[in-house]
């Protein structure tokens, strides 16, 4: 179940369901009884930053640049637009304009924006950059445009590639983590939305030092201000 109804609103959780049994990534738990005549359960987490749906933060790419706690609460809220880009051949950088046409006016300063488009696989697989992948590809001139825009983050569903060569990749990551935009990734469900702009969700435990954590992503749609 990944939809739910509170009222007026609805809950979407963007977020992949990790398994250890089954994770490709590092994630292994060890629950044990600390003692005592009451039951008294923990589980020491061995979990790699970059985790199932994750957010990434500058200090990924930067010794100098900020890590996860350092980042106010508000980067990891706020209004969201989900764009699913439809007029681009498959195997395509993404470019301002490609932008400009799936866009429109709709971006403001400080928004979430989420890519996708229909050419679908999961990331991180063995379908990646194989002749089975078809995803549109990010570049420097997207991140010039979304740096331009005053985003917060960029968040990717199955239908972009963020994996595709290390100079799109690293330029995409550096220039807009050099700002303090911030990244999602390995966002599920969202087909299940019924709105293109809501409110989402994703913080991430306030470690120092940390670049980047495994969260929950949830969308609420309904909310007034966020439409």
């Amino acid at each position: 179940m990944c939809t739910y109804d509170m009222g007026k609103l609805k809950v979407v959780d963007l977020t992949k369901i990790l398994d250890p049994k089954t994770e490709s990534r590092r994630c292994h738990l060890w629950r044990f009884n600390t003692g005592g005549p009451i039951p008294d359960f923990h589980t020491i987490m061995d979990l790699t930053s970059h985790l199932g749906t994750h957010v990434e933060c500058p200090y990924h790419h930067n010794d100098n640049w900020t890590d996860v706690q350092g980042l106010p609460l508000t980067s990891f809220m706020g209004r969201a637009i989900y764009v699913n880009i439809e007029h681009m051949a498959p195997s395509s950088h993404i470019m301002p304009a490609d932008l400009e046409k799936a866009c429109g006016d709709r971006i403001q300063e400080g928004d979430v924006v989420i890519l996708d488009s229909q050419y679908r696989i999961p990331p991180f697989t063995e379908l990646t950059n194989t002749p089975d992948d078809k995803r549109l590809f990010i570049c420097r001139e997207a991140a010039e445009w979304f740096k331009e825009k005053k985003v917060k983050c960029v968040g990717f569903g199955d239908g972009v590639s963020i994996e595709n060569n290390y100079e799109d990749v690293c330029a995409f990551h550096d220039v807009l983590m050099e700002v303090d935009i911030i990244f999602l990734e390995v966002l599920q469900n969202l087909d299940k939305l019924s709105s293109d702009t809501f409110f989402i969700s994703y913080a991430p435990l306030p470690i120092k030092g940390l670049d980047s954590c495994p969260v929950r992503v949830y969308a609420i749609e309904g909310l007034s201000e966020f439409n």
